[in-house]
């Protein structure tokens, strides 16, 4: 009876739940973005602005001048005197604890399944998030800083917990274009919570307008995953009996390997090509922390916008960016069906892709001086590129093992994580000054490890299941390798020796 019941509640569903199980690890994402870049826009509303007169006698100085000859004095709105150093270390502190919880996360969500990994991950970050207001008001620079590391702690199981959910739920077949848009939940969360951060601020005059409103939304999603997703196919009550069959046909099984064994940390860490996939992650990671952290500061400090148009030009490249990542996603999953490249190629393509196009587009960009337009439409097609790393390395961690994805996706993911406070340092350091010609340096040094680790994942990455996949399969055929040399050796052994042949004593 309880089964009838079921049945004719799956019927109901016109969406398959895999799509919707992606829907909502996209939103996921959404959520995760939205509560990190928010202070990205606001902390240029906080903080009180360098007051900087320029005449505009011709000599270029590196500034943007605004009408009148003026740079750009204070804004009289803010509040807090935190110097270029002390910001880049604010906006850095989020990654501090983001890195330490991969591991972890990756663990639980191959032990237990991804849902309340990547639940309870969201929860606290919202919970974080609604409380940051009066935290700043009450401890300063200080307490914002060991809030922030909260916020990343919370954060840091969001992609593993995913890569587990996706690895269980989604077929290859399909993972380019789903893959693609559950991650591309990033760029949609920057775009809108750059965009309506600045909408907000402008509209309520106030900065900690946007830290409510985005800590609530995702409380309303946390709500909804934990009553419509599952950690598997196998435990969804309302999954039909057609996608039950599909999946089993495509993958083989509904439900994680119970008996999988422990971790093979050795084995992955000596696999050349998730070494690769870690470089490839760390060229991604610095590139897009750069923009996402400090493109709000470029647009505000250096070519002068006001805030309501900072939320929106520092918001265009990243829905740029999404579109074609879904795009790609749609054309690599077409190549790889249709069989005209293989996995590897194609993910050592769009990796390429995104690598070499961004990084020699964000450099033009510092080239075009204060052409706003030119810039914004530069700093556009850059992250329109970057979106080939979704359908490139991004869902390369499922390709090589999916038993072990969440992991996987942990370790290149926390590596990669590291830029996110190396990056905003860096930039408080290069561009005391927020002249042109520093901000050139931040954006040629990104080029050089864009090119540099993209190199590197095309001579030695993968698409293929690793032997570290199944860790019983390897020992097993490591034994055989063994046994076989031990075998030759003693074959060997048993060989007539053959007694060098004496020469004639006549000889020379």
């Amino acid at each position: 009876m309880y089964i009838n019941w079921q049945k004719k509640v799956a019927k109901c569903f016109v969406i398959p739940q895999r799509v919707v199980l992606s829907i909502m690890g996209f939103l996921a994402i959404v959520n995760a973005y939205t509560m990190r870049i928010c202070l990205n826009v606001a902390i240029t509303e906080m903080t009180v602005k360098k007051n900087r007169t320029f005449i505009d006698d011709g000599i270029d100085r590196g500034i943007c001048l605004v009408e009148g000859g003026s740079s750009g004095g204070s804004s009289g709105k803010g509040t807090f005197e935190w110097d270029e150093e002390q910001i880049g270390i604010i906006l850095g502190a989020f990654f501090w604890g983001y890195v330490i919880t991969h591991i972890p996360g990756g663990l639980l969500s191959e032990k237990f399944g991804g849902k309340y990994t990547l639940a309870l991950g969201i929860l606290s970050t919202a919970i974080f998030t609604l409380i940051t207001p009066v935290v700043i008001n009450w401890g300063g620079a200080t307490w914002l800083i060991v809030l922030r590391f909260l916020e990343g702690l919370g954060e840091g199981t969001t992609f593993p917990a995913l890569s587990a959910l996706l690895a269980t739920w989604v077929p290859v077949k399909e993972r380019g274009k789903l893959g693609s848009f559950v991650f591309g939940g990033g760029q949609v969360g920057t775009i809108i919570g750059t965009a309506l951060s600045g909408v907000l601020i402008d509209y309520y005059d106030t900065w900690e307008s946007v830290f409510y409103f985005f800590g609530i939304l995702a409380i309303i999603w946390f709500l909804i995953f934990i009553v419509i997703c599952y950690k598997d196919p196998e435990s969804h009550p309302f999954i039909t009996e057609k996608e039950k069959d599909y999946l089993i046909r495509e993958m083989g099984a509904l439900s994680r390997d119970k008996t999988l064994a422990p971790t093979p940390w050795k084995a992955i860490f000596t696999n050349v090509p998730m070494m690769a996939l870690v470089c490839a992650q760390i060229g991604h990671d610095f590139g897009f922390f750069i923009m996402a952290t400090d493109l709000p500061k470029y647009m505000s400090d250096v070519l002068q916008f006001p805030i309501k148009e900072n939320g929106l030009y520092s918001s265009l490249p990243y829905a740029f960016m999404w579109i074609s990542s879904i795009s790609m996603g749609f054309v690599c999953d077409w190549m790889i069906n249709r069989k005209m490249m293989n996995v590897t190629n194609s993910r050592k393509l769009y990796t390429t892709i995104a690598s070499f196009g961004p990084a020699c587009l964000i450099v033009a960009a510092s080239y075009a001086g204060c052409d706003r337009l030119l810039v914004v439409i530069l700093f556009t097609l850059a992250m329109g590129f970057m979106g080939g790393f979704y359908p490139g390395m991004k869902v390369n961690a499922l390709d090589l093992s999916p038993n072990y994805a969440g992991t996987l996706m942990a370790i290149t993911n926390g590596i990669g994580a590291t830029t996110g406070f190396v990056g905003p340092y860096l930039v408080g350091v290069i561009t005391t000054n927020q002249s042109l010609y520093e901000w050139r340096i931040v954006f040629w040094i990104a080029f050089v490890v864009f090119n540099v680790t993209n190199v590197v994942y095309i001579i030695w990455a993968s698409g293929e299941i690793q032997p570290f996949n199944d860790p019983a399969l390897l020992k097993r055929s490591k034994e055989s390798l063994a046994n076989s040399d031990s075998e030759a050796n003693h074959n060997e052994a048993k060989k007539p020796k053959l007694l060098p042949i004496k020469g004639n004593k006549n000889e020379s």
